[in-house]
């Protein structure tokens, strides 16, 4: 879709400039605003009455009133190549690996089934309202190609890597550390930096990888000023028991990653449900970030996320759809049962601090606030179109609210890509779904 160098969208916005959790002003609402879009990035954002008259005769202006407008959703930590295996029965997550994981990843040989598979996948992100995600490949450069290529077409912010993975799984997806390490290293050439696109380091998780490749992980991570590493750590307890054999000089099961110098800025490590406060002191001291899962938490039996404690100490946190382990790519959806872990752990969320965890606490958690996650000026203009109306449920639950915190919180419990209007991806329209027949 052609769209304007300057243009505006008009609606109901809602942003974050800080985390709610801290700051009682972090939220910035405009109950009729309008965002200011040029050449792909926030110009102005504000109240439409004060803004309109700024705008030339000619503008393109696209109407969202009664709908609301937030930053795009940012998912942390996703496997897109596990997106045939969603809702897969019974198993907890060594066993769920063997059982459902590896021989799904197996197909991802095939270059053309990897490029099948990727473009589905963003779709289905931006269906969601879902902009910029953090994604694993499998351990065939080729599935790294694919998923790449995929995000650069659709313009959209993107991690992902080659998985490491050089022990302990079968042999049609066995690398080397040697192999791990130069494959990864010519993918880091060939598509970090590239427009959108980003590159991370990505061992599997500590068990699958040799204690040499581990070593080569975190080089490739200190070679490469600005990648990422993206890894699993503490998801469930016959993990961490089995990590603590295959590594037992560490301390804990994060201090294997310390141990290989994985821990920094620009590190993303999915769960962490069963660490302790000098894990997550350490976490903190060397800015690593936690992408927290409840979906999968929840569907493979793994644990309840300790939120609380990890903001406490000072942690980074994001959210993560975590599919096919996850059971949904809709980001409302991971709200709704985010609320639910923290609930069964005695502790509650908030419907601001919720959806600041969905969209500029990821970014801060990926550090790139400076970037995406809020509607500042000079940020990218990715943002979804919420519709309160989507459903009929929705619509009547909706209209009894007397607050945006409460039309929030029905959002993210009642909605889910059926309540995604629109999403645009650098001010351009990526995604636009037809209005309910019913409304």
């Amino acid at each position: 879709m052609n769209t304007p160098a300057l243009h505006a969208v008009r609606g109901e916005v809602v942003h974050f400039l800080a985390d709610p959790a801290h700051d009682a002003r972090a939220l910035e609402h405009f109950a009729d605003g309008l965002l200011i879009v040029r050449d792909g990035h926030v110009a102005e954002c504000g109240p439409a009455g004060a803004l309109l008259p700024k705008l030339p005769a000619d503008a393109e202006v696209t109407d969202y009133r009664g709908k609301l407008i937030l930053p795009g959703f940012i998912d942390t930590h996703v496997h897109y190549p596990q997106t045939e295996i969603i809702a897969s029965h019974g198993e907890q997550l060594l066993e769920w690996l063997e059982k459902y994981t590896f021989p799904a990843e197996r197909r991802f040989a095939d270059p053309g089934h990897a490029a099948e598979v990727a473009g589905f996948f963003c779709d289905e992100l931006l269906k969601n309202g879902t902009t910029t995600a953090a994604a694993f490949a499998t351990v065939h450069p080729a599935s790294v190609d694919a998923l790449f290529a995929a995000a650069h077409e659709r313009r959209m912010r993107l991690i992902t890597g080659k998985v490491l993975m050089d022990r302990n799984c079968p042999d049609f997806l066995r690398d080397t550390a040697a192999s791990g390490y130069a494959e990864s290293k010519a993918l880091i050439e060939r598509w970090h930096h590239r427009d959108r696109l980003l590159y991370a380091v990505t061992p599997r998780f500590a068990p699958t990888s040799s204690p040499e490749q581990m070593a080569l992980a975190g080089q490739l991570f200190a070679e490469h000023p600005g990648v990422f590493l993206q890894s699993h750590v503490a998801e469930n307890r016959a993990e961490v028991a089995w990590a603590a054999q295959l590594y037992p000089e560490a301390r804990s099961y994060l201090d294997i990653y310390d141990r290989c110098g994985q821990l920094g800025m620009r590190a993303v490590f999915a769960h962490c449900i069963w660490l302790d406060d000098t894990d997550r002191r350490r976490m903190a001291a060397t800015g690593a970030a936690i992408s927290f899962c409840p979906t999968s938490n929840l569907f493979l039996g793994s644990g309840l996320f300790d939120l609380r404690r990890a903001r406490e100490l000072g942690v980074r946190v994001g959210l993560g759809t975590d599919v096919g382990g996850g059971t949904s790519l809709s980001m409302l959806q991971t709200l709704n049962e985010a609320y639910k872990v923290l609930q069964l752990g005695g502790q509650s969320l908030s419907a601001a601090s919720a959806f600041h965890l969905a969209t500029r606490g990821g970014a801060h958690g990926l550090y790139l606030d400076d970037r995406i996650g809020n509607f500042a000026p000079g940020k990218e203009a990715d943002f979804v179109v919420l519709d309160p109306r989507a459903t009929p449920l929705l619509a009547r639950r909706s209209a009894a609210c007397a607050t945006l915190e409460e039309r929030l919180f029905v959002l993210m419990m009642l909605g889910d890509d059926r309540a995604v209007a629109a999403t645009h991806v650098l001010g351009s329209v990526a995604w636009q779904r037809k209005p309910p027949a019913w409304n």
